[in-house]
């Protein structure tokens, strides 16, 4: 089956809802050809979801969205921007400075390379302990980190971690941070393109994941969380002691909300099944949870890499894998279905 996610963007601007504008902005990720930009039109101007990648032809790319819906850039006064991944937030921070648009994010916002992204007034719970565990980042080589399984970190092409290494020292003049103005608890309500909007926390794909729920006109702004063909990555690094039951309690709760008949997604196109696709969502990890379980039957004690070569295909191999095979690995194991140890610095996983 064709996957929506990985279409190339077009210049195509179309209304997805009374004055919703759906812009779509060129990506190249794997499995990801474009991101949605969503622009909600009101009498101040309008608010932006998702602006996109950082860099020059990223910018010209979203400039030219705005020019085909009439959009100028002074009268962008908000960015929301869903989660912490560069393709949705990367062009935040360009249009706070140009456009001195205010960026919203969820509470627990954060990027790995800012620090006053998520200070500990924000990451603070009332009993004054951090409610995310935010970890120490070599800034100088982001991907030179140690895994918790013992393998290596998931990171870019060995061509984009020259680039970074070469334009680091001049980021800072084209790649503004995202710095947000305001930060949304769950359920509280904000009001942009004379809709009410009520945010929605959705730990999972990342801690940080932002869903925009409009009871009234029945749409969902749903970030990754919900994507119409293909399921977010789910990492096990940096995303708390069990980002998989995160990540089904979040499609739980956009499942329960109610009269959702629009959802818009950061990639793909707009669908109206919420709740079927939640379904299929959550059939896919159960699929791989048992098959877990299968080829720990059959292996014995082995890593998360042998393991996740039982999980993924051959052309899908390597740290990301891994990263997705140890999250649903501690599912498994903090659900008392699992057992590990340490052996030469790697862990290994019995099925119990």
């Amino acid at each position: 089956m064709a996957r929506q996610e990985a279409e190339s963007a077009t210049t195509e601007i179309t209304e997805v809802g009374p004055g919703i504008l759906r812009m779509q902005l060129p990506l190249q990720m794997p499995g990801l050809g474009h991101v949605n930009c969503y622009a909600l039109e009101d009498e101040r101007g309008f608010a932006v979801v998702d602006p996109g990648m950082p860099g020059p032809q990223s910018w010209k790319a979203l400039m030219d969205r705005f020019r085909r819906a009439g959009i100028e850039l002074q009268h962008i006064h908000t960015v929301v921007v869903t989660h912490s991944h560069v393709d949705h937030f990367g062009a935040s921070g360009r249009l706070r400075e140009q456009a001195d648009a205010q960026v919203v994010t969820s509470k627990s916002f954060r990027t790995w390379w800012d620090p006053n992204d998520a200070g500990e007034p924000e990451l603070e719970g009332a009993d004054g302990e951090s409610d995310i565990e935010v970890p120490r980042v070599d800034r100088r080589n982001p991907w030179n980190q140690t895994t918790p399984w013992g393998g290596k970190h998931p990171r870019p092409p060995r061509r984009v971690r020259i680039r970074y290494r070469v334009v680091r020292p001049m980021m800072r003049q084209w790649f503004a941070t995202p710095s947000p103005g305001v930060r949304l608890a769950d359920a509280e309500v904000i009001t942009l393109g004379k809709r009410e909007w009520v945010a929605v926390h959705t730990p999972g794909h990342t801690p940080d994941h932002l869903c925009m729920y409009d009871p009234a006109g029945g749409v969902l702004l749903s970030g990754d969380h919900v994507l119409p063909t293909i399921t977010p990555h789910i990492s096990g690094i940096d995303a708390g002691p069990d980002p998989l039951t995160a990540f089904f309690a979040s499609l739980e709760k956009v499942s329960e909300l109610d009269g959702v008949d629009t959802v818009l997604p950061a990639h793909g196109h707009p669908f109206d099944d919420l709740r079927g696709r939640v379904k299929d969502i959550e059939r896919h990890h159960e699929e791989r949870l048992a098959r877990l379980r299968e080829a720990g039957g059959e292996l014995g004690e082995a890593t998360v890499e042998e393991l996740s070569q039982r999980l993924f295909r051959e052309r899908s191999w390597g740290p990301m894998a891994e990263s997705e095979t140890y999250a649903h690995l501690e599912h498994l194991r903090l659900a008392g279905n699992a057992s590990r140890h340490d052996r030469d610095g790697h862990l290994v996983y019995s099925m119990s």
